[in-house]
């Protein structure tokens, strides 16, 4: 892979010099940082060697956890564990609690009709709680790399509007980080897949995460590709198919309680355990408020094909936009966690003449 260097304007670093720069994959399910050593990519771990860092914060009056320490409080302190933040970032509260009417939060409406979360560390906003994200992957690379990081990265969804792109530099300010870039996710997928592969010709970048949903056309010649056009929802991921299965499972439970965050919790944790055994299986058991039953991965189609259904509506477009046909796509490289429900990968291999590549980022 080549390696290119950017500088800002008038900050070209000397020979001599060693500048420290990373790249942020902040996520709605989960997050990551990496970086280049030696002229190799390299995705660093915590001290547990592990990659992911859930992107989960548990706020406390005594102070904050990030990542999997957070993800354990989410049962138990559902009002204190925000979780998928990023799909607040530049929305309005009216626009979140309509899509997600059973959150198991304390929202209320800033001055300008943004959402603020109540937690036990104060109220906050989503920008902060990203920051906090961020601070979290910034020190794990300083540890790894040995030196402050003098500029980040950061991959963000291609259908980001502005006011979204400006959260996530907010975030990071907070955060103390200096921005150097910010990357459109399929984008950032191309370079890796295209750069690497040596394939040349249409591809299309198919990028489902837990909270966003984004295709790309692109033509790859020589290792250059040139974007044909893009498409895509920055309201529409994996999140979505939780809601929808938890909402099932609330019926099918009898559970009528709204008002009750810890059950709203129990019922997106089951909801999502189910939803991921379902990927291997045809049946899966839940056990959720006294309830047990199950739910079959026939029935759990069902429920999420109108939404699958958005996302080829969506590939349409972004094809006739870049003047393409469907069987002219040589390879479709999937992207993000929610690619890994076996319907996703059945309709999105039916939409399109090849089947999908095997390519997967955290969603």
């Amino acid at each position: 892979m080549a390696l290119l260097q950017i500088s800002e304007p008038g900050l070209s670093a000397a020979p001599h010099q060693r500048r420290l720069a990373a790249g942020i994959d902040l996520g709605t399910t989960n997050s990551l940082v990496a970086t280049v050593r030696s002229g190799q990519a390299e995705t660093l771990p915590d001290r547990q060697g592990r990659y992911l860092l859930p992107s989960v914060v548990n706020y406390q009056s005594s102070g904050l956890s990030v990542g999997y320490d957070a993800r354990q409080n989410a049962a138990l302190d559902p009002v204190n564990t925000i979780s998928s933040v990023k799909r607040m970032m530049g929305r309005s509260l009216v626009d979140i609690q309509t899509r997600y009417p059973h959150l198991p939060y304390q929202l209320q409406a800033s001055e300008n009709g943004l959402p603020m979360i109540q937690t036990a560390g104060g109220l906050l906003n989503p920008v902060r709680v990203s920051a906090d994200i961020l601070k979290a992957l910034a020190a794990r690379a300083t540890e790894a790399l040995a030196g402050d990081l003098d500029g980040v990265v950061i991959t963000v969804p291609a259908y980001f509007d502005d006011a979204q792109r400006q959260g996530t530099k907010d975030a990071a300010r907070l955060a103390g980080l200096h921005v150097l870039r910010l990357l459109n996710e399929p984008t950032a997928a191309a370079i890796a897949y295209g750069l690497d592969s040596g394939q040349e010709g249409v591809i299309a970048v198919y990028d489902l995460g837990g909270g966003t949903f984004d295709i790309s056309v692109l033509r790859l010649s020589r290792g250059v590709f040139e974007v044909l056009a893009t498409g895509g929802d920055s309201a529409l991921g994996g999140d979505d198919f939780d809601h929808l299965l938890a909402d099932y499972l609330r019926e099918q439970a009898g559970l009528s309680d709204r008002s009750d965050n810890r059950l709203q919790r129990e019922l997106l944790d089951a909801a999502i355990a189910a939803k991921i055994a379902l990927s291997a299986a045809e049946t899966a058991r839940v056990d959720v408020g006294g309830w047990q039953g199950e739910i079959t991965r026939s029935h759990f189609n069902e429920l999420i094909a109108p939404l699958v259904k958005r996302t080829l509506l969506a590939c349409r477009r972004a094809l006739k936009d870049a003047g393409v046909s469907a069987e002219e796509v040589l390879e479709v490289v999937m992207v993000g966690g929610s690619t890994r429900v076996p319907l996703v990968r059945e309709r999105v291999g039916e939409f399109f003449w090849p089947y999908p590549a095997d390519h997967h980022r955290p969603g």
